[in-house]
């Protein structure tokens, strides 16, 4: 069964194209031309992935992936015009998994898409693992269902926040350089990306405790740490 990827850009040659190369891949494509079409469609079918474009009518999309975050933690794409830092860091900020400037090269966006496809639905089928379900004080991880559970109330993440979660409570107390936890969250070891470490960080700490040094401690000069 394919997984199905919606494109919601209001360029109709920037759907085509990325359509074209996507189906190569054996993706089933859904295309909106703005944001409420998409949000229509995010409820109606069992999409797998959304790559969203910013400025697009009715719903920009901003504000498409802080809707879609409300009952859905499936990667999101933004795929966008606009290269300030301050829109990547907004982007990935709101739930955002990855942000890709325009123009781009579509061979890259298929590279990213299948990136976070494995990184998404593969999570735990290496099939080395000990335990299905890791704790930590008050915090337990459930790696078959992939959920994170702080008592009895589940913290929703996004899969690259998942995946960095992971890495923490399977080595609680350990210090984790920038690189090593962008290898881990991004499945990338070309380069740290600060930006998106710093604000993915932020953004589980503020999810775990209003006290951000609670559980995810910064170790100036080295890392972070997750303590015990």
């Amino acid at each position: 069964m394919a997984y199905k990827i919606l494109i919601a850009d209001d360029e109709d040659e920037i759907r085509e194209l990325l359509r074209l190369y996507l189906e190569k891949e054996g993706y089933e494509i859904f295309e909106a031309q703005d944001g409420l079409q998409a949000l229509k469609l995010l409820g109606k079918e069992d999409i797998s992935m959304a790559l969203i474009d910013i400025l697009m009518p009715g719903l920009d999309g901003f504000r498409l992936i802080k809707e879609l975050r409300k009952s859905s933690r499936i990667p999101a794409i933004v795929i966008s015009a606009r290269v300030a830092d301050s829109d990547k860091i907004l982007g990935l900020d709101i739930g955002a998994d990855d942000y890709i400037t325009k123009p781009f090269n579509p061979l890259e966006v298929v590279a990213r898409v299948n990136s976070n496809m494995r990184r998404f639905y593969d999570l735990g089928s290496d099939g080395d693992r000990h335990s299905t379900i890791i704790k930590n004080g008050e915090l337990m991880l459930d790696t078959d269902a992939c959920l994170l559970y702080k008592g009895e109330e589940p913290v929703y993440l996004t899969s690259v926040e998942y995946k960095i979660m992971k890495l923490f409570m399977e080595n609680p107390g350990k210090v984790f350089t920038k690189q090593q936890i962008f290898e881990h969250g991004w499945e990338d070891d070309f380069a740290v990306d600060d930006n998106s470490i710093m604000v993915c960080i932020s953004k589980l700490r503020a999810k775990l405790s209003e006290d951000k040094d609670k559980y995810i401690r910064t170790i100036r000069g080295l890392g972070y740490r997750l303590e015990k």
